[in-house]
């Protein structure tokens, strides 16, 4: 069996076109671009890469965006502050705090002062708490690309049974209520813990891994057909590059690929998807303000 690639970055574009579309169709009706604030603490270079990337992919649909980079020595009250202001600024229509913070700040509050209906990343605890409701607010990002790229490749899910190899509060706790809340899969969760994870995830119709656990997923761990979701991306060390490193997911890709009938890469497979459902989050946050934070 030769797996079909879940593309991500071909799906992002095509997700941005879209979305463009939309912002174009805005402006000629004299109406605002969506507006995304990014706040980045401290000159880690992997979070600089990861905003820079959404900038560009700001400029690209065509949303206005505003920066805001702050030393490492930022107090927390002071990062408080500036959350605030941003909150109170009616022009600004969604916000992130690129993680992670420095130790003194806590993530949690952070994440926690966002208003609801401009938490593009979906992190808050009321975002979270609603992926269970009817009605939720904004999804977070990651699991939002995953079932977006599921579709757009006319995935199955269905009645499926999904398993989810981790539990992160990002990834696979929020993963995992979307599939079987909204999406009405089947779904048992696992992790780096569970005894005998083979007899689990051979089980599975969708397997999402999400662990940063190079090579945990191995080709005698599936069955034939399966969908294949790795959300991992590790550096390792190798001789074979210039760089010194190569990246590596969760899943071993060349033996799983052989018998799974949907895979994704790494990279190239969920990393372009969630910037993608960031800029659906933005352009949602813009336009229906009051049913986000109203509707329960």
């Amino acid at each position: 069996m030769s797996a079909t690639i879940l593309d991500g970055r071909k799906v992002s574009r095509e997700i941005e076109e879209e979305i463009k579309s939309e912002v174009d169709a805005l402006k000629a009706k004299n109406k605002k671009a969506p507006h995304l604030a990014a706040i980045l603490v401290g000159d880690d270079g992997a979070s600089q890469t990861y905003v820079n990337n959404k900038i560009k992919a700001c400029k690209r649909v065509g949303f206005e965006y505003t920066l805001l980079n702050f030393p490492s020595t930022i107090s927390e009250t002071k990062l408080m502050t500036e959350i605030e202001r941003i909150n109170a600024d009616a022009d600004i229509d969604g916000l992130i705090v690129q993680l992670p913070l420095p130790e003194h700040i806590s993530a949690a509050k952070v994440t926690d002062r966002i208003l609801p209906h401009k938490d593009v990343d979906g992190f808050t605890n009321e975002n979270y708490g609603r992926i269970t409701s009817k009605h939720p607010g904004l999804l977070p990002a990651t699991p939002f690309g995953i079932v977006e790229l599921l579709k757009r490749y006319k995935v199955d899910i269905k009645g499926k049974h999904c398993v989810m190899v981790g539990n992160s509060r990002t990834v696979g706790a929020p993963m995992s209520s979307i599939m079987a809340y909204h999406e009405y899969a089947t779904v048992t969760v696992c992790h780096i813990h569970t005894i005998d994870l083979a007899h689990y995830t051979k089980q599975a119709d969708i397997l999402i891994v999400a662990t940063g656990k190079p090579g945990l997923i191995t080709g005698d761990m599936v069955k034939e057909g399966v969908a294949v979701v790795d959300v991992g991306i590790t550096r390792i060390p190798t001789d074979d590059n210039d760089r010194g490193y190569k990246l590596s997911g969760d899943v071993d890709f060349d033996e799983v690929e052989k018998k799974a009938s949907f895979i994704t890469p790494v990279p190239g497979g969920v990393g372009p998807m969630t910037i993608a459902s960031l800029l659906m989050n933005t352009l949602k946050a813009a336009t229906t303000k009051s049913t986000i934070t109203t509707e329960i």
